[in-house]
């Protein structure tokens, strides 16, 4: 019983810190957000460069201002249908955490909202779905009014071990 108290504890403190603003952005029909502090820009498509004996996600790289970053579909990470790109199709530039620097990296999604302060109150830990799903890629689901936003660690997603290998293929 200690250990469960302890465990709840420990999500509500976790939940707390996680308060703040949020780049929310769609892919289809869910709603997810970024911490806004991992948000470098955002830009319109750009034509990228495709490198070979990289994960499907890995669409290849772009040369933004004379610095080449790594350009991800999350649509493909995540094992989604693929969807046409139009108008609002757009490039997220993140900064992640890799072996004590920051990379920056591109993330593909069908269509930026805005930007949303969410109260660490109307932050609740992730689903547990048991060992066989993980979760660990997601920060905590935001309430926002009736709706949901899937809150995402931006650094656990991209897995920065995974690009940096990709480079070098």
């Amino acid at each position: 019983m200690a250990s469960s108290t302890l465990s709840a504890a420990a999500a509500t403190l976790a939940a707390n810190a996680l308060g703040g603003k949020y780049l929310t952005f769609a892919l289809g029909k869910e709603e997810y957000g970024l911490e806004i502090l991992k948000v470098r820009e955002i830009i319109g498509w750009l034509d990228i460069t495709a490198l070979p004996r990289t994960p499907g996600y890995v669409k290849g790289v772009v040369n933004l201002r004379g610095q080449v970053i790594v350009v991800v579909d999350l649509r493909s990470k995540f094992a989604m249908e693929a969807a046409p790109k139009t108008d609002q199709t757009c490039i997220i530039v993140v900064e992640i955490a890799h072996a004590g620097r920051k990379l920056s990296t591109g993330i593909i999604v069908d269509r930026v909202s805005e930007v949303l302060e969410i109260p660490a109150e109307n932050i609740e830990a992730p689903p547990t779905f048991g060992s066989s799903v993980a979760t660990d890629f997601i920060l905590g689901m935001g309430k926002v009014g009736e709706a949901v936003k899937i809150l995402l660690d931006i650094d656990k997603v991209l897995e920065a071990q995974e690009l940096a290998a990709a480079l070098k293929a």
